[in-house]
């Protein structure tokens, strides 16, 4: 274990920005915005690492269409898998058969989590982006305190889902994280046959937790059928031009500004 610490720290010093994906709950695209936000990084050409350290739900392979590929290794340890050029991606799906469930205890997943950052050939990278496990339990907690990064904060406009994004946003605190700011996802819906303007779960919420807790709002993210579809195909919605693909491109900036 001490090798494997030895190694952790090592990676880590080669890498700029630690990026973890937080979310105070399920089901707000948390790992959708992960994707995207790494897939649109190497677009700009920054060396960019995907780590799915959701091991209950690993599903980053499947959005970006390489759930087929295998992790190989030797001695010096694992290759990433290479999702796109400047992208780089390593995650549990790449290890177990389809529909396996992963029923494991906490010391067991965080073995393999470490394994991730310490053991894989991630060489120097501009950005490793975390997709961490909703909620701010045992680990979001241990990966946070191992990593040491900053952290994104993912939320749907509804005053629930905004009660657990505060959250979110003290656990982050708490442990001594920058937070960098929050992405309010699903926020707005234009109708494809009249265009008229619905806000199925409200609009702005995710904006005003940011003013009232003083850090950045990144942006908003409309629902869009392009969005589950680009998903369910393995191709990150950010490849295509249109008014959601140029919203999180916004959002990407404004990421990339405040890191200035």
């Amino acid at each position: 274990m001490e090798e494997l610490n030895r190694k952790i720290k090592e990676n880590l010093k080669n890498v700029k920005h630690k990026i973890a994906i937080l979310s105070g709950k399920g089901g707000v695209g948390k790992t959708t915005v992960a994707v995207n936000l790494a897939y649109a990084l190497a677009m700009k050409k920054y060396e960019t690492g995907l780590l799915d350290a959701d091991i209950h739900g690993p599903n980053v392979p499947k959005m970006l269409g390489i759930e087929h590929e295998s992790v190989y290794g030797d001695e010096q340890g694992m290759e990433p898998i290479k999702a796109a050029p400047h992208l780089k991606v390593i995650s549990l799906a790449f290890m177990l058969g389809k529909d396996m469930p992963v029923i494991w205890r906490g010391p067991l997943k965080m073995t393999a989590i470490k394994q991730f950052i310490g053991e894989v050939k991630w060489g120097n990278l501009d950005f490793l982006i975390i997709d961490l496990p909703p909620g701010t339990g045992d680990e979001p907690l241990s990966i946070a305190q191992l990593i040491r990064g900053d952290a994104i904060i993912v939320t749907t406009p509804q005053d629930v889902a905004l009660l657990d994004s505060r959250r979110a946003v003290n656990f982050a605190r708490q442990l001594g994280m920058k937070v960098l700011g929050i992405i309010e996802n699903m926020s707005g819906f234009r109708c494809p046959h009249c265009g008229r303007e619905i806000n199925l779960f409200k609009v702005g919420g995710g904006e005003t937790a940011a003013k009232e807790m003083e850090i950045d709002f990144l942006g908003r993210i409309p629902i869009d059928e392009k969005v589950v579809v680009s998903g369910d195909a393995g191709i990150p919605f950010v490849k295509e031009d249109n008014k959601t693909s140029r919203a999180f491109m916004a959002i990407v900036d404004n990421l990339l500004t405040s890191l200035v």
